[in-house]
């Protein structure tokens, strides 16, 4: 798929877009680094810290420049469809793995891609603690601090490194015994994006998941010869109306089918 006119060559804005994610990681860990404000919204109470909010607000102020006419989704910004009611936006997650940041675990994230038709065309997922910078551009491939990355290579689930909720890994275990479960991330993009690195073999996610949680990740999976995909074997969309997704499976291509099979056999377990 060709990009649209609204964004530039994205080759050329995976260095803006790193520099831009590194300062945004500067201003959370400063903000970690001191007591900070923190409260829940939404009817799952998920948590909220001022970091969440500053980072926003910065993401907000620089990401325009590397594409004016883009729109722009966030967790952190109230949703206006006006807004966004283009080909091309910008989806950001300023801080996923919220509760991470909070309880001072490394898992945390900071998550944009630019997203054309409905698909991620750049991405950049950040993790300050670790130092860890993934980046992808379409057909360009993905780095993990500057090094190309490719999902682990083998079809068999047996001794898979699976990642996920524990009552869908148990499930999983079930159906493929000799699968190794592998301990929990609290940011859900860091989790499809160790696929990415051929650290996890497999990653689920319950349903519940918005576009932010997964698009940055989703173009680092595919550019790394990953998939991720729902239940029923459909790629994502996003920028539509609803933003919300259902279960989905991250891994290689190889193991993709086997997985998806198996899953489908024993459906109610897995939604």
């Amino acid at each position: 798929m060709q990009v649209s006119n609204s964004i530039s060559d994205t080759a050329s804005l995976r260095g803006p877009l790193e520099a831009i994610l590194r300062e945004a990681g500067e201003i959370a860990i400063a903000t970690s680094r001191r007591e900070f404000k923190r409260w829940t919204k939404g009817h799952d109470n998920s948590p909220v810290s001022e970091a969440d909010l500053a980072v926003n607000d910065f993401l907000k102020n620089r990401l325009p420049v590397l594409a004016p006419q883009a729109g722009w989704l966030s967790e952190e910004t109230e949703d206006d469809p006006a807004a966004r009611a283009t080909d091309t936006v910008w989806i950001v997650d300023p801080i996923d793995g919220t509760r991470a940041f909070i309880t001072k675990r490394p898992d945390w994230t900071i998550c944009v891609a630019l997203v054309d038709r409905g698909r991620p065309q750049l991405a950049g997922v950040y993790a300050p603690v670790t130092n860890e910078m993934f980046l992808a551009a379409a057909g360009l491939g993905a780095t993990r601090n500057g090094t190309p990355i490719g999902v682990s290579s083998g079809g068999d689930l047996s001794g898979a490194r699976t990642a996920g909720p524990r009552r869908y890994l148990d499930h999983l275990a079930t159906l493929s015994p000799g699968t190794q479960q592998q301990p929990k991330v609290y940011s859900l993009a860091l989790r499809l994006t160790r696929v990415a690195e051929g650290a996890f073999d497999v990653a689920l996610s319950s349903p519940g998941s918005h576009d932010w949680d997964l698009a940055a990740a989703d173009l680092l999976i595919h550019e790394a010869g990953g998939i991720l995909t729902d239940i029923a074997g459909h790629g994502l969309r996003y920028n539509r109306p609803e933003t919300t997704h259902g279960t989905l499976i991250a891994t290689s291509t190889a193991r993709h089918g086997p997985l998806i099979g198996l899953m489908r056999d024993r459906l109610p377990e897995f939604v």
